[in-house]
């Protein structure tokens, strides 16, 4: 079930709408539209206010609400929403809702002299969540039909959501993860072909959904290491997205891997005091925050890895990780600028991928001692 939306803009000459009079004329022809394409509607309710524009609400029944606003500055909003349960046609009664709405936003383009209008495709809000965020934060809708698992660990919220061209997703507080298509991330993230992980010794910060262990298992490794901190995430994974993590979520502990649960600076400084070392470390873990400055728990976090990592990589070996997408070019250069920053001096390289589930193009870091 859901509650579907349909919003319209229109912008006016802010001269009809600055005042009062203007206001409520305009407001007449958007009632008369409204009226000759609705006629099941009535006016329940409406406010004026010089200071804030025309407000009004429109009802059928329960189920349908038309809410419309009139600003003074010359912008004119229309928002239609009705309720619409499983299996059932559109409460609202016209025959094809998609050319209505058409008809809806043409007609009182003309009829108000807009400038510009539009229709926005429609909403649904409801028991499913369909929307989430791109990484620099524009709305991107999915084709999500069921919640196949959702639960809060002492660390974060954790959802397996289905879709239907993508398979079963992992979200992370709700931000996409990893999905079932996305068998390019992992290997974007592990340069497969470029980079030879036989008889290796290998750390990973993080990827408690398996899939780069799985992969990198592959590639007959020495040994890997994993310090993941949330188990609920990890016994998730291994029942929802064995797709992509094969059985290697099943045991904590074998000859060709460990899976460590805890804290990974902890265990990083563990290593440092111990004098150990690996060929490649990879951090799978957050994504580089949608900042304008290098500030705050995140980027000190951040911060940290980068110290603790590269004390435990040998002198030829190589620290990889996701940064986040390619549109977040200010965020990505302040991370370039954090390597800038380590000493020893490092250098690095970097890789894209369009990643399926997240619908936009990743970029991803190969970092080595200058």
């Amino acid at each position: 079930m859901a509650a579907q939306t349909i919003l319209f803009d229109f912008t006016l000459d802010k001269d009809k709408t600055a005042d009062e009079e203007g206001r409520q004329q305009v407001a007449k022809i958007l009632r008369n539209e409204l009226e000759h394409l609705f006629p099941q509607l009535e006016l329940a309710y409406s406010m004026e206010s010089p200071e804030n524009g025309y407000f009004a609400v429109l009802h059928e029944n329960k189920d349908t609400v038309v809410t419309c606003r009139i600003f003074q500055h010359g912008l004119l909003t229309l928002n239609v929403e009705y309720f619409l349960p499983d299996g059932k046609e559109p409460i609202i009664s016209f025959d094809d809702l998609l050319q209505t709405g058409r008809s809806l936003e043409s007609g009182l383009a003309i009829k108000l002299k807009a400038k510009k209008a539009q229709k926005l495709p429609t909403l649904k809000r409801g028991d499913v969540s369909r929307y989430f965020p791109a990484s620099d934060e524009r709305i991107i809708e999915y084709d999500i039909d069921k919640v196949v698992f959702e639960a809060r660990s002492p660390f974060q919220k954790i959802q397996i959501m289905h879709s239907k061209t993508l398979g079963n997703m992992l979200l992370l507080d709700e931000l996409q993860n990893i999905a079932e298509s996305d068998l390019i991330y992992t290997e974007t993230l592990m340069c497969r072909g470029v980079e030879n992980y036989e008889g290796k010794e290998i750390c990973i910060l993080g990827g408690g959904d398996g899939a780069l262990l799985y992969e990198l298992l592959k590639e007959n490794p020495k040994h890997v290491v994993m310090l993941e901190i949330d188990e609920l995430v990890m016994q998730t994974c291994n029942k929802y997205l064995n797709v992509i993590c094969g059985d290697v979520l099943e045991k904590r502990k074998t000859d060709q891997y460990e899976i460590i649960v805890g804290d990974c600076v902890e265990y990083l400084k563990k290593f440092i005091a111990e004098g150990r070392k690996f060929d490649y470390v990879f951090g799978d873990l957050t994504d580089i925050p949608i900042t304008d400055a290098p500030e705050g728990e995140t980027w000190d976090f951040i911060r940290t890895i980068f110290e603790h990592s590269f004390k435990v990589l040998k002198a030829d070996g190589k620290y990889l990780t996701h940064g986040n997408g390619s549109t977040c070019k200010v965020q990505l250069r302040l991370f370039e600028e954090q390597l800038d920053l380590l000493r020893p001096k490092v250098k690095f390289t970097t890789t894209k991928a369009f990643v399926p589930s997240f619908m936009e193009e990743w970029l991803f870091y190969q970092v080595t001692f200058a």
